[in-house]
């Protein structure tokens, strides 16, 4: 399946967005997802599905001093 993420065009095997997290290698309890411009609690990210053309902005945060 073709999406945007962060501007990026990607061909990702993940079926929905805690799948495309995964397949990222992020870490889903620093990541906010914004999924065609409508943010997707983290409680929704395994039940969210993901489909072709979808616009994925996925922020990471970061700790330090």
């Amino acid at each position: 399946m073709k999406l945007t993420v962060n501007g990026e065009d990607r061909e990702v095997g993940a079926r929905d967005i805690a799948g495309l997290i995964a397949e990222l290698g992020l870490d889903a309890r620093k990541v906010a997802v914004e999924r065609n411009l409508e943010i997707v609690p983290r409680s929704l990210h395994g039940s969210t599905p993901l489909a072709d053309g979808d616009r994925i902005e996925l922020v990471q945060f970061v700790g330090g001093g």
